[in-house]
């Protein structure tokens, strides 16, 4: 069965983020099966934020060595085997460990997928990074909506995990196969080996636009829920509408993207939808209505989308570093702010309001724009 190579990574995308989903949806039985309060709950599940900063740091040799098949099936097939086992840990310590270890297996594929999907449009001549990405969103979209009904239905969160990593076995197996190594970008030897990585001086306005995206993400995802029930007391379906448009509007900017970015260039698409980001920050802030509320976060996760993927792409092109290593440098810095900032924004609710959380992303996302001249007016697109 022919597949082509961007089809591929696509479907590396949408399977990672199928498997984290699953788990993620299943927070409330896994707490009750723990015993363990709220903030017990947080602190376990911040072992996942440990090892993927860990292999951000230092497994970009190791991804480079073993290229792009045997990474993605040591990576996407292990760490939905990892969430498989959550549900069958009997303490949090356990559970803790064992996301280390899926951390530091879903570092070196953050690192994989976009190293390789940015070699792939160098091929194509065209852009599809973006749309990569937007499968990474349809695939929590996707998740989000059967687990509702998986969880009505009953069933078990030991068998619902295992389903879901029968299926990634299935699909991932066949998918991953037939993977080949796309060649570097012609002319872009690095000045220098790192096997280390830190991001650098000419790296940081990436790393700002990065954060700025993510920052508004994990507003969007973590929050919208509480928010609409807080500030409007309205049914839990209304409540979860903002999460739904956000992951809508968030996977469909991305599947749709990439030729506003062929045409435009990715700094004007980049600006775009940062403005588009804090206009959707002001309408929360000051929804009197829960109709205003919702249509801001459909905004916000719009004008998020991109915003990533197209950092990931000039990280990617730079030629300081092997493209391998600034992709994980980026990374990093945007990986802490998607971890850190739901509890900070948290504290920020609970003494000045859920409201006022929202709008204390505004100056990140204004910073961000200073920061988009680090973007290119037109993708860089040569033959390998």
């Amino acid at each position: 069965m022919h597949i082509e190579p961007q089809h591929r990574i696509y479907v590396c995308f949408f399977l990672f983020a199928v498997s984290m989903g699953a788990m993620l949806s299943r927070l409330p039985d896994l707490q009750d099966a723990l015993l363990v309060d709220k903030s017990e709950l947080g602190l376990t599940l911040i072992g996942a934020a440990i090892g993927a900063l860990i292999s951000l740091t230092l497994s970009s040799p190791l991804v480079a060595r073993l290229g792009a098949r045997t990474t993605a099936f040591i990576t996407v097939l292990g760490t939905s085997a990892l969430l498989a086992l959550v549900p069958w840990m009997n303490a949090a310590p356990l559970v803790f460990g064992l996301l280390i270890c899926e951390g530091l297996l879903a570092g070196a594929l953050e690192i994989n997928l976009n190293v390789e999907i940015d070699r792939i449009e160098a091929q194509l001549g065209r852009g599809v990074m973006n749309r990569a990405h937007g499968f990474w969103s349809l695939g929590f979209f996707v998740t989000a909506l059967v687990s509702s009904a998986v969880r009505q239905a009953g069933v078990s969160m030991q068998v619902h995990l295992a389903l879901t990593f029968a299926l990634v076995l299935i699909i991932g197996t066949i998918t991953i196969a037939g993977m080949k190594n796309a060649p570097a970008r012609a002319a872009r030897e690095p000045v220098r080996a790192e096997h280390i990585a830190l991001p650098t001086l000419g790296l940081l306005p990436l790393c700002v636009i990065g954060i700025a995206a993510f920052l508004v993400e994990g507003a969007g995802i973590d929050w919208s829920a509480i928010y609409m029930r807080d500030v409007f007391h309205v049914e839990p379906f209304v409540g979860g509408l903002g999460l739904t448009l956000f992951t809508f509007f968030m996977a469909v900017t991305r599947l749709f993207a990439d030729p506003f970015v062929d045409r435009f260039g990715s700094r004007m698409v980049a600006l775009v939808l940062l403005v588009l980001s804090a206009a959707g920050l002001f309408s929360v802030w000051m929804a009197p209505h829960p109709f205003v509320a919702l249509f801001g976060f459909a905004l916000m996760g719009g004008g998020c989308s991109a915003v990533y993927p197209l950092a990931v792409s000039a990280a990617a092109q730079r030629t300081d570093r092997a493209a391998h290593v600034n992709v994980a440098a980026l990374g990093q810095m945007s990986f802490v702010v998607f971890f850190l900032a739901p509890p900070m924004l948290g504290v920020v609710a609970e003494h000045a309001g859920i409201r006022v959380s929202y709008l204390i992303c505004v100056p990140v996302i204004v910073i961000a724009l200073f920061c988009c001249n680090a973007l290119a007016t037109r993708l860089r697109f040569f033959a390998a």
